[in-house]
């Protein structure tokens, strides 16, 4: 593929439009970029691995410089469920088309940005809740299927964000706790996917063009992470999530 200045700046463009909602957030940018980067790279082979490695850099900046917020009880706990539904999302990738899995992820992803939205405008504030979210079996399950899709799309945020939201209502412990879980599932992708020959010369070369994106959004988000309000970030959430179902259906559509 030649990596002419018209795609660079076009790929350069969804990086950091969707590297910045992930620095405010902490989640989002995999399942908003691989619709558009198998646009531009024309196919999903190529849009997944190079999105991974995105998030696992940012990922990588925000356990760094925020490592002191891990609520570790909590990211052992997600992650626990999320990685048994690891290898059943990376087998899928390898074997199975995803168009239905797009569309099921797409519907509910929709369903929960539409409820978090209403829920928070009805509540006009965060309150902090002083009793822990139940661990119920659906949330667990939720966490596991969260894993599946991670595995296929290196995206299962949606997914995992409906626990961590209850469970995290601060924004920064959320942020880095969230980002902990992306850079440890992003390692064992990408460590696979390297074995496997899924990660190419290609990709380093469109790795290497979209990287000051990258810096650019995760400065930009980091910036705006720290001047919006909880209220604020909360409806950013779900929001985020109800533009993410969107983008996925119209992706099944078209």
């Amino acid at each position: 593929m030649e990596l002419t200045l018209t795609l660079i700046l076009l790929l350069g463009l969804v990086v950091l439009a969707t590297q910045t909602l992930e620095g405010i957030t902490g989640f989002g940018s995999t399942v908003l970029a691989v619709p558009f980067l198998a646009m531009l790279l024309g196919g999903f082979d190529k849009a997944v691995p190079l999105s991974a490695a995105h998030t696992w850099l940012l990922a990588g900046y925000f356990v760094v410089v925020s490592r002191k917020h891990i609520v570790w009880k909590e990211f052992g706990f997600i992650a626990l469920y999320v990685l048994l539904g690891l290898p059943i999302g990376y087998l899928l990738f390898k074997n199975l088309e995803e168009t239905y899995l797009k569309g099921i992820l797409s519907l509910f992803t929709i369903g929960v940005g539409v409820y978090g939205i209403r829920a928070t405008l009805r509540s006009r504030q965060v309150k902090a809740s002083a009793q822990p979210v139940k661990k119920s079996l659906l949330m667990r399950f939720l966490l596991f299927l969260g894993g599946i899709i991670h595995g296929a799309f290196a995206s299962g945020g949606p997914f995992v964000v409906i626990y961590a939201s209850q469970a995290l209502k601060e924004k920064t412990l959320f942020r880095v706790s969230i980002c902990l879980l992306w850079l440890c599932l992003n390692t064992i992708l990408l460590a696979t996917w390297i074995v496997d020959c899924t990660w190419t010369r290609e990709t380093n070369d469109l790795m290497l063009v979209t990287l000051p994106f990258l810096l650019f959004g995760i400065i930009a988000g980091d910036w705006l992470h720290h001047r919006v309000s909880e209220y604020a970030f909360r409806l950013i959430v779900f929001a985020l999530l109800l533009g993410t179902g969107v983008v996925l259906m119209y992706g099944v559509l078209v």
